[in-house]
Parts: structure tokens; sequence; C-alpha cells
């Protein structure tokens, strides 16, 4: 496979992952403000989401007044052109890498695709107002499953499917991480909050932004517990959105591709695999949270690196 066809399936893919994650955090984060106390302010709901998705630098020179209101961090994370990690901007690009492998995937992948792009563009040419906000988060859920589901069904577990599947394990394993880093350190165990309906809530809210609620509490019989919620996070290996798990379908992808032209990218992913394996929750707290998600992130980043030089500009006469 040409790298540059390769290429493309991976943004492809990754690009959707991230339109998807970027619409459930906003969808989790708007119903939190709907049913949150009165005294809680806009910024203190919405700037953790900034941080999450990376876009507080972005945000602080597009805003200088630094006010953050729920009408802008939906406009930015949504459809604002000036911010290339928004909905509206991922969902071009993965539509403009599909058509540049329009000849490799399914009609019905294709179809879907276009249909999904050519609505949404549509549909944000005006701003998004917040009370319209949570119809639209539903529907990008919606489109992208059905994509998803159109390519497990149709295409042939080879390369094209290998790249797709790093793609969107490697960006959903980022969010999950970052997620994680940022809700917990809002959430850090209060006292005298432990088993009140608050902390109750606001627990929840964090797994259901990874989609994670009902299979935690069916795992879990004893409520919700930080250890637990970090165990189940980062070392279930069965929860589709956990790091092992994220990682492990990372490992099948690349076998599903063949050996690299350098081993750099194999090392990258085991360097990530043994942070992962060998090592409890109760471990990961005592070495603190935020230093380990931020290795892993690290990692992560240094696999994409390798992976981008190991793969798609391995062979540049390809490009």
């Amino acid at each position: 496979m040409l790298s540059r066809i390769a290429e493309s399936f991976y943004w492809m893919a990754r690009h959707l992952e991230r339109a998807d994650n970027t619409a459930r955090a906003l969808d989790i984060n708007f119903i939190h403000m709907l049913e949150s106390d009165e005294g809680v302010s806009e910024e203190t709901q919405w700037k953790p989401l900034l941080t999450i998705m990376g876009a507080d630098e972005g945000y602080e020179d597009l805003y200088p007044d630094g006010r953050v209101t729920v009408q802008r961090v939906i406009h930015l994370l949504t459809q604002d052109s000036r911010n290339p990690g928004c909905i509206h901007s991922s969902l071009r690009m993965a539509r403009e890498n599909a058509r540049a492998v329009r000849d490799r995937i399914s009609n019905p992948m294709w179809e879907t695709l276009n249909d999904f792009w050519l609505t949404t563009d549509r549909h944000l040419e005006a701003r998004l107002p917040p009370w319209r906000a949570a119809e639209f988060y539903a529907f990008v859920h919606r489109e992208v499953a059905t994509f998803f589901g159109f390519a497990h069904a149709t295409m042939m577990r080879g390369e094209a499917y290998g790249f797709s599947g790093l793609g969107i394990l490697q960006e959903r394993a980022d969010m999950t991480a970052r997620i994680l880093d940022v809700r917990y350190h809002l959430l850090l165990p209060d006292p005298a909050m432990v088993g009140s309906p608050l902390d109750y809530y606001q627990w929840g809210a964090l797994l259901k932004s990874l989609s994670g609620f009902e299979a935690y509490r069916r795992r879990y019989q004893s409520g919700i517990r930080p250890l637990e919620v970090v165990e189940f996070v980062i070392l279930n290996p069965d929860f589709p959105r956990s790091l092992i798990y994220c990682i492990e379908g990372m490992e099948r992808a690349l076998e599903r591709i063949g050996p690299p032209p350098q081993a750099s990218v194999v090392t990258r992913l085991q360097a990530l695999r043994q942070q992962l394996v060998g090592i409890g929750a109760a471990e990961i707290l005592e070495q603190g949270l935020h230093e380990y998600l931020d290795a892993f992130l690290a990692r992560l980043a240094d696999f994409g690196a390798a992976l981008q030089a190991d793969y798609f500009d391995a062979y540049p006469e390809d490009g």
C-alpha cells in the first residue's frame, strides 16, 4: 500500500473519532450545565472542557477578555473554522481523506460519510445555539457509529483496516487520558463530599463522557469510587475506551499491517504497554495520577511521531 493511501485511511478514521469524542464531551458537559447547582458559574463548568480539548491557548487568542461562556465554547469546539480540531473541521478532513481512498472503501461507507458531511455543513452555516446543541451532538454520534459499523461490516481485514484501527484507537486513548486527567483533578476526593449525591453525580458524569457509566455499574456493585473509576478507565481490558484496551487494539492493528520499515514504532508501542502492565490503580494514585497520565500522553505522542516517520514519511516518492 502506498504511504499516502495508508495515511489517508489513518486520518479518515482518526478525524471521525475526534469529532465523535468532541461531541460526546460537549454533550455531557451541556447536560451537566442543565442539572448542576445554580450557583456554579459558566467558567467553572466550561473551562475544563477547553483544557481537555487542548484549546486553552486558542480560546485566549480569540477572546482576549478571558470570559468563558457556554456559547463561546460550543462555537469554538463545534464550528469555528479558526479551530482545526472543531467538529466541523474534523468532519471536513475525514471526508477529504475518504475521497482520497474512494476506490478502496465500500459504497455504504462513502455515501454515509459524504451525506454526513453535507448535512453537517448545511446545519452549521449558522451559529449553533446551546438549546439545539444536544440534538446535533446526538446526530454526530449516530452518523459516526453508522460509518464505523459499515467499515466493520464491509472492509477486508488487511492493511487499510489496520491503519484505520490505529487512527481510531490512538485518538480514543488520547481523549480518555485527557478526560480522566482533567476531571479527576477537579473531582479530587473531598471527605465532606464522599458518598453524597453530588459526588456520585460528578463521577458519573466522568464515566458518561466516556460512555462507560452503565458498564461500570455492572462491573462494580459498591457504587462509584475514585479508585475503581481509575482502575476501570485505565486497566480494564474489556472496556472499549480504557487505555489498556486501546493499546492492545493498536497492537492487533500493527499485526494486520505487517512489519514497519523501521523498528521505532514497535518500540514506542511496547513502551506504552509496559506502562500499563504490572501496576494497579492504587499504585497509580500513589505515584500521582496526573504524572502517570502525563507520561502516557507523552509516550502516545512519541508513538504518533514514529508512526508518521516509519510508515507515512518512509517513502516520500509515494506522496
